[in-house]
């Protein structure tokens, strides 16, 4: 019997808001705004099948907990700063092969619902 190929799967992370210090104007500097964060990763399971056990997969709870700590990490200037530090703290794991990242400040102009940037990073 040949061997089965690996199975591919995406893990989602839709509309985590966190609050952080990001801008490159003075006033940004001084007040934390809230961005919105959704990713999306493809993944590669090397199983024929998916044991029920976390460890078997990658953990939403990691990612959360890893994306609030680049938050916590000092002031960041650009989104897309932003973005590429999620997106490389996505692919360490490696089972991941592709992580698409969107970064959006919700409040930068009154008449819009928010300014951002998609990122895509891959192996």
């Amino acid at each position: 019997m040949a061997d089965s190929p690996p199975a591919v799967y995406r893990i989602f992370l839709r509309d985590l808001v966190v609050r952080l210090s990001i801008g490159v104007h003075e006033h940004e500097h001084r007040r934390p705004q809230q961005v919105r964060i959704n990713v999306e990763l493809t993944v590669r399971h090397p199983g024929p099948g998916f044991p029920d056990e976390i460890a078997a997969v990658l953990s939403y709870e990691g990612l959360v907990e890893g994306i609030r700590g680049v938050a916590r990490d000092g002031h960041i200037k650009l989104i897309e700063t932003l973005a590429e530090r999620i997106g490389e703290l996505c692919l360490e794991d490696p089972r991941v092969s592709t992580a698409e990242v969107r970064v959006e400040k919700l409040e930068v102009f009154p008449d819009a619902a928010s300014v951002g940037v998609i990122m895509l990073k891959s192996r």
